[in-house]
């Protein structure tokens, strides 16, 4: 049986990661009124990642027998000075799950829940890649500069990203 503890850090991150799809797309929002559509695109398609990590997180929960319990979401913040600062603050937050995740983690180890620390694992290697990818693109957009050639460039290669659903690769449909 699941321990409560371990089921309201759950309910506390599913709540925190469907902040971070609101968050995403609050930061689209922006970019569609600063006509940069490639880097819209590439925020919906993190707010739609972020919901799927929810929902992980959610099935997990429900799988295990736990009562999810949804809370009311903070409104995401809306004005950005740039693309850099927008991007910055994307980076800055997927720090911020990271050490949620890591949190959760060392309560799964503290508990010696051997399949909260199973799915758990599959978050610790997704963090990487999402920061990974956060900061690849404040460091194009910092060496971008205020070149409105090179931010061109980059709005259009954000636009090529599509949704990809990572939860359900490699599992049975």
């Amino acid at each position: 049986m699941i321990k409560k503890k371990i089921i309201d850090a759950i309910n506390k991150q599913i709540n925190a990661e469907f902040y971070s799809s609101f968050l995403y797309l609050s930061m689209a929002a922006y970019f569609e009124d600063q006509n940069l559509p490639g880097m819209a695109n590439w925020e919906r398609v993190q707010a739609k990642e972020e919901t799927t990590h929810a929902m992980k997180f959610y099935n997990f929960l429900s799988e295990r027998g736990g009562r999810i319990v949804l809370d009311t979401i903070a409104k995401p913040s809306s004005d950005w000075k740039s693309p850099l600062d927008v991007f910055q603050t994307g980076l800055a937050h997927e720090q911020k799950v990271t050490a949620m995740i890591n949190t959760l983690m060392d309560l799964a180890v503290a508990e010696k829940d051997h399949a909260t620390i199973s799915v758990l694992q599959w978050f610790v290697d997704e963090q990487v890649e999402e920061e990974a990818n956060a900061d690849a693109i404040v460091k194009k957009l910092k060496l971008a500069g205020n070149m409105a050639g090179a931010l061109f460039m980059i709005d259009k290669e954000l636009e090529a990203r599509v949704f990809v659903d990572e939860t359900q690769v490699g599992a049975e449909k």
